[in-house]
């Protein structure tokens, strides 16, 4: 006998009559199964991890210190000892897009966190009570959605001041009316469902409800909306860096370092090639595996 679930049962096993049994499988083990179909998600998801481990151990495996310059090596382009060249200090550009990516993953890691965090709560509150507080709750994400997230962050990164820390905090508001709105949408959703509903019978209510029943149910939605997130806010930060509103010179900050490498096209277009192609792959794979894991667990979709 196979083990096998409903949607492997053939005609011809009908047909015959062979008795086939059915394996139950849980919500992780099914989700496990449909991701590990989305073969570019997991290619997405490897070049990720390869970038946080570079990332992490870029003290042991960066050839050079990235603020040492080399003034004998000045433009230098890429070589056997430069793989990437060097920029106008002699530095090497491959061990400053190492220790860049430390940058990169903390602003874009901790800023969705933030927004993730406040985007989520804003909306469990407006979907679960519904009513003027949902309204009032909308109508403030429409307004924060009204203004293109790139100026949101600018006006936040002016009022506040330039720095990494600020890059953070202008990336963090203009997540949240995402998280808010989607967050929201699977509340009002998963309060119809009918354990929802059977536990309100029974007398759970209020913030036992919320956290222990309805939140679960958002967590595809969250999941998702993180890893797209992600990408769009190392972008932007790459691109506060990018107009001097981020991280500050000598840090090796991708939209930093393409600011710097600017006033070198022509000359030296290995200076912004480089970053831009760190953050071009870097944000192309939170992208593609954000795809793979709404495919994966999209319960209406099958792969």
């Amino acid at each position: 006998m196979i083990d096998a679930r409903i949607d492997d049962i053939t005609e011809a096993d009908l047909d015959s009559g062979t008795s086939v049994p059915l394996e139950i499988r849980s919500p992780l083990a099914e989700f496990w199964r449909r991701l590990l179909r989305q073969r570019v998600a997991l290619v997405a998801g490897l070049l990720i991890l390869v970038v946080i481990v570079a990332a992490v151990a870029a003290p042991w495996i960066a050839p050079f210190d990235p603020a040492e310059p080399d003034y004998e090596n000045v433009l230098a382009g890429p070589s056997a000892l430069h793989w990437a060249g060097t920029d106008a200090y002699g530095r090497d550009i491959f061990s400053r897009i190492i220790w860049g990516a430390r940058i990169s993953i903390s602003v874009g890691f901790l800023s969705v966190a933030l927004g993730g965090v406040l985007g989520v709560t804003l909306g469990l509150v407006s979907g679960y009570f519904g009513g003027w507080v949902d309204n009032l709750v909308m109508r403030l994400c429409d307004v924060m959605l009204a203004f293109p997230g790139i100026l949101l962050a600018i006006a936040v990164v002016a009022l506040l001041g330039p720095g990494v820390a600020n890059v953070i905090y202008a990336v963090a508001v203009f997540s949240i009316p995402i998280y808010a709105r989607v967050v929201r949408g699977s509340t009002l959703a998963v309060k119809q469902t009918l354990y929802v509903q059977a536990a309100r019978s029974i007398g759970v209510k209020g913030l036992k409800l919320v956290l222990r029943h309805i939140l679960p149910g958002t967590l595809p939605g969250i999941i998702v909306t993180t890893s797209l997130r992600m990408g769009t806010a190392i972008l932007v930060a790459a691109g506060l860096s990018f107009l001097g509103l981020g991280a500050q010179p000598p840090s090796p900050e991708w939209g930093a370092m393409l600011a710097d490498g600017r006033s070198y096209l022509g000359v030296a277009d290995h200076l912004t090639f480089f970053p831009g192609l760190a953050i071009f792959l870097i944000v192309l794979a939170f992208n593609l595996l954000g795809d793979g894991l709404r495919d994966a667990l999209d319960q209406k979709l099958r792969p």
